[in-house]
């Protein structure tokens, strides 16, 4: 479906408003342009109805949990009554938990933090640093690192096998992406998480790229657990959230200790302290809780769902398949993927482009077109260092990065969109890039901290 017969499908959805979608900038060839944000995969903008919704509340904002004051109860009611509608949204059962946390990296620290002892962890090396280190920081626990599959059936092959070969046998937990934050391709989560429990280990979703463009029911999906972020979910107000089974959560101790998590303290007779701390979502959200994230997240929740997906995804997918169309049209244009071209993917590609280092593209884009697109490594940099082993750079150029002796400076441009995304911005991007490519930038630019930036 092209993007000019999305308005013709009664089934897609309109884009949804979103802030900042008449924000003028400035362009160094002089006037201005409405900005084009087709950076979704790091900070989607605020959805309108999220932004309204905090706004209505904000001037009732009091603290929560024990507060006698009537603004307290009432904060006190809508924190709660925000992690049930996530309970809802999620598909969590009776015996899960949602934990508010302030970000994905946040949520799987979280997880990484209760761990039992000697438990095996199992992850792609193709995962956002979120999930691929928080293992680490654990001396008690043993992480295998997994080689990048080239097919979804290779993933889960490549994990069965290694979890079969795991000894000792004892507690097991896989991390897994839903959505890559660099292909955007999507990852077979029912069947690396039949895998797990088959081996008897536990798994959990980083769902940061997922739950923005597609439903994720922790019961559908299998997945003992499951993170994502406010920021990525049109509610960026810093929250996050992580989900599932509270057997380990409850067996350990809290993430953070401190006001919140501890139900009684009481002074021993040696000078010391004795805590009782709690065995709800409580025990891991020590300190004041960041209420109104957790109502924007609740909000976004609500927002689309009633949008209904279907709707949204039918649209996203024609602006993925014209977005696509559009690159290929363009010889020196190389998408990444790992599954191929036709993979089932969300509204994130990145790309590299013949004889331009991409720090330098970006940077034309932004300057001389007034779209924010984003580029370097993403964060998942193995995996990024796999995708770009053979591709061409110009180490000298405008904003390549630092690399190591004997390295050459790899890096990549991520063009990502989602349901606030006009055609219009689309089309930009699409025209933009076949201009730079054909004439080039018609401005100056050199590197700045790093970064390239317009000369003056």
């Amino acid at each position: 479906m092209s993007v000019s017969a999305v308005a013709a499908d009664r089934s897609v959805c309109a884009p949804l408003p979103v802030l900042g979608r008449d924000v003028r900038v400035p362009l160094v060839t002089g006037g201005e342009v409405d900005y084009a944000a087709l950076d979704y995969a790091a900070s989607a903008p605020a959805l309108q109805r999220v932004w309204d919704d905090v706004a209505a509340y904000a001037p009732y904002y009091g603290s929560v949990h024990r507060g006698a004051g009537y603004l307290s109860q009432l904060s006190t009611d809508l924190f709660e009554n925000s992690r049930r509608t996530i309970e809802e949204f999620l598909g969590c059962g009776a015996e899960d938990q949602v934990i508010f946390t302030r970000s994905t990296t946040d949520s799987l620290n979280l997880l990484a933090s209760v761990l039992p002892q000697d438990t095996r962890v199992f992850v792609f090396e193709t995962e956002h640093h979120a999930s691929l280190l928080p293992w680490e920081q654990r001396t008690d626990v043993a992480v295998t690192y997994l080689n990048a599959p080239r097919t979804p059936q290779q993933a889960v092959d490549t994990l069965e096998k290694a979890l079969a070969e795991r000894e000792p046998y004892g507690p097991a937990l896989v991390c897994v992406t839903g959505a890559s934050n660099v292909t955007g391709e999507l990852w077979p989560v029912r069947e690396l998480a039949a895998a797990a429990h088959a081996h008897g280990a536990r798994i959990v979703l980083d769902a940061a790229q997922l739950v923005p463009h597609h439903p994720v029911d922790l019961a559908e999906l299998d997945v003992d657990w499951v993170a994502f972020s406010g920021h990525k979910l049109y509610a960026p107000f810093g929250a996050g959230v992580l989900a599932g089974r509270a057997d380990w959560l409850q067996d350990a101790a809290p993430y953070l200790a401190g006001g919140g998590a501890s139900r009684k303290v009481s002074r021993r007779t040696d000078g010391g302290v004795d805590v009782e701390w709690h065995t709800t979502a409580a025990r891991h959200e020590a300190g004041s809780p960041n209420v109104i994230g957790a109502y924007a997240i609740a909000s976004a929740c609500r927002a689309l769902s009633e949008a209904g997906f279907e709707g949204l995804i039918a649209r996203e997918q024609a602006l993925i398949t014209r977005v696509r169309e559009g690159l290929a049209e363009v010889p020196e244009v190389n998408v990444l993927s790992l599954f191929g071209e036709d993979a089932a993917r969300v509204g994130v590609l990145s790309f590299v482009v013949e004889g331009w280092n991409s720090s330098h593209f970006a940077a034309a884009l932004s300057a001389e077109y007034g779209i924010g697109v984003r580029d370097g490594l993403f964060c998942a940099h193995p995996l990024v260092r796999t995708l770009l082993g053979s591709e061409p750079q110009e180490p000298g150029e405008c904003g390549a990065p630092d690399s190591a002796p004997g390295e050459r400076s790899l890096n990549a441009i991520r063009v990502s969109f989602g349901a606030g995304t006009p055609d219009e911005h689309v089309e930009r991007f699409l025209r933009a890039v076949k201009e730079l490519v054909t004439d080039g930038a018609r401005w100056n630019y050199r590197t700045e901290d790093g970064r390239c930036v317009p000369a003056v």
